[in-house]
């Protein structure tokens, strides 16, 4: 391996994961004003709303896929599904919401840079993010046609195995890359590109959805006056 896969798959992992941890604390500690999606559906509404339902769709849907397909142990499934089929079964389903996810931010990306009224009041990071999940859906799409060339599984394998060294911090995962195209390598190097400028970007409300989550499943509470012989209240 040259020492540019070393950093890319050895390195840069951890440099985008510091970052999009720590950054995000820091900007929640000092620019709280700032967390924010920034949206602009008050300018113009129709597009956004396929566009953003769209893209959050399979947005949402390949994150988790991809984090339980690539982090899940292989052992755990393997009494179940055999690699080749879990590969066309997430070449099926990726394909899908990867098709509905595309279509989504184009729809975005082209109201942001055709309504003058948006792109002027855009900021240069909302255009860049918008971009690069562009070209990122779009090369997430362009690894299907190559990975239906080898439906056994064995490259679904050595990324995942690349993915779980990395979690682990175990050494060893840069030489699974070896036979991996370089749409692949590309793929995953803008996927790792995106959380390193998550918290430089709206991408921050991301994790005001999981506390909204989080606070929509604590317990109730309940409120009593001591002064005023009212009913008891209970809400969240």
């Amino acid at each position: 391996m040259s020492w540019l896969d070393t950093f890319l798959f050895g390195y840069y992992p951890y440099i985008c994961l510091a970052v999009f941890l720590l950054g995000s604390l820091i900007r929640f500690d000092r620019d709280q004003y700032t967390w924010k999606s920034d949206s602009s559906q008050l300018l113009r509404t129709g597009s956004l709303r396929w566009g953003s339902n769209l893209f959050h769709i399979g947005v949402l849907f390949l994150f988790f896929g991809h984090s339980v397909g690539m982090l899940t142990p292989h052992f755990l499934y393997e009494p179940f599904i055999s690699a080749g089929n879990k590969q066309l079964m997430a070449m099926v389903s990726g394909g899908l919401f990867g098709l509905l996810g595309f279509i989504g931010v184009s729809l975005l990306l082209h109201r942001r840079l055709s309504d003058d009224r948006i792109r002027a009041t855009s900021k240069p990071s909302d255009i860049l993010l918008l971009v690069l999940l562009w070209l990122q859906f779009a090369l997430g799409l362009a690894t299907i046609p190559l990975s239906a060339q080898h439906l056994d599984g064995g490259m679904m394998m050595r990324l995942a195995e690349w993915a779980q060294r990395i979690v682990t911090f175990r050494a060893g995962g840069v030489e699974l890359l070896a036979g991996a195209g370089w749409v692949f390598k590309t793929h995953m190097v803008l996927g790792m590109s995106i959380f390193l400028i998550f918290p430089f970007t709206r991408l921050v409300h991301v994790w005001s959805g999981f506390g909204t989550l989080v606070y929509a499943l604590r317990p109730y509470q309940m409120v009593r006056s001591r002064k005023l012989n009212l009913p008891d209240y209970k809400g969240r």
